[in-house]
């Protein structure tokens, strides 16, 4: 079977800029200080009004054509987008892509709606073209603009989520990077939907009436709001990310000793420190890199590698762990090799 590597990885952050201190201005109950040591975010990115999912994507991409130049657009066989905030129902916002960025007619594109765990699955389906022989350069574009969800009001989603985009490229041969993506554990629990959702848009509500919600913080939203549970989505984390590690260690014949680094989606740092104790990482393996950006959603773990790599902070040989979960429930974690 046909290897894949992860051999570019480059990523875009909006202009705008929210601060803990403007955030602090807003919700006075809310401290600079409490915001950054709970959550581990000094500032986020967040879209223009005029600004989308795409327009980032677009940007995300420009910038790894630049910074890489092995591979041209002319050599792109397929393009997979994620993002849960598409321009349009339809069409395809992967189609829209295509025709910005310049990439052949015979590109195959497709979006996927995935949220914190989108950047697992899009590998898994990179790695699945490659193997088929179907594409030889799979671009991997996600791109999220949650802050265009989230009710002004909402001063906990708000401390949390920014916007950004990025753009990965996985190929057949190993050049860049050079990360080859070795096997996957995937998981999913619908179940829990309802515990991080956005009613609003889709065909189950298009017709309804805008329904106002207490969440569970107090705050007051709507149907077309960002809903988010954050108990049960802690529990949820808490219950199913240690045994995803063990997992993808079993299946990759590896152990925890063979892992130089962790880079688990940047969700916050509560969330993530808990995990780091539980599973019983060393803290200098685990990498936290959300201060300036906050949780981007299914570009967390790109910006961490993206940066790691542009300080020389991942070694040639070196194997990585990563894992998203979030949104759906859904989950997944594979280890690449530098």
């Amino acid at each position: 079977m046909k290897k894949s590597y992860i051999n570019h990885i480059s990523y875009y952050l909006p202009e705008k800029v929210v601060t803990n201190e403007s955030l602090s201005k807003e919700f006075p109950d809310w401290s600079v200080k409490k915001i950054a040591s709970k959550i581990g975010i000094d500032q986020r990115h967040i879209a223009a009004s005029d600004e989308f999912s795409s327009d980032m994507g677009v940007k995300a991409a420009e910038t790894l054509f630049n910074e890489y130049t092995h591979v041209s657009k002319s050599d792109i066989d397929f393009l997979l987008f994620c993002t849960q905030s598409p321009d349009y129902i339809l069409p395809t916002t992967a189609c829209i892509l295509q025709d910005r960025l310049g990439l052949s007619k015979s590109t195959g594109a497709l979006d996927f709606n995935l949220g914190c765990s989108g950047f697992i699955y899009g590998l898994t389906l990179a790695k699945g073209l490659i193997a088929s022989g179907v594409a030889k350069n799979v671009l991997l574009i996600c791109a999220e603009t949650y802050s265009k969800f989230i009710n002004k009001n909402d001063k906990g989603n708000r401390s949390i989520f920014g916007d950004a985009a990025s753009a990965t490229l996985v190929s057949d041969d190993k050049n860049g990077y050079g990360a080859e993506i070795l096997n996957f554990k995937l998981g999913t629990d619908g179940s829990g939907a309802e515990n991080l959702i956005v009613k609003g848009g889709g065909m189950r509500y298009r017709d309804s009436e805008i329904e106002t919600y207490v969440d569970s913080y107090g705050n007051e939203a709507t149907s077309n709001d960002l809903i988010m549970n954050g108990p049960e989505i802690f529990n949820f984390t808490s219950k199913n990310i240690p045994g995803l590690v063990m997992d993808t260690l079993k299946e990759n014949n590896l152990n925890q000793d063979d892992i130089d680094s962790y880079i688990f989606h940047q969700a916050n740092a509560y969330m993530l420190n808990h995990l780091r104790k539980k599973i019983k990482i060393d803290k200098e393996k685990f990498k936290l890199k959300m201060n300036f950006c906050g949780n981007t959603v299914s570009s967390t773990i790109q910006i961490v590698i993206a940066e790691l790599m542009k300080d020389s902070e991942i070694k040639e040989g070196a194997h990585v762990l990563i894992a998203g979960f979030g949104v759906g429930y859904s989950w997944g974690a594979t280890i690449l090799k530098f």
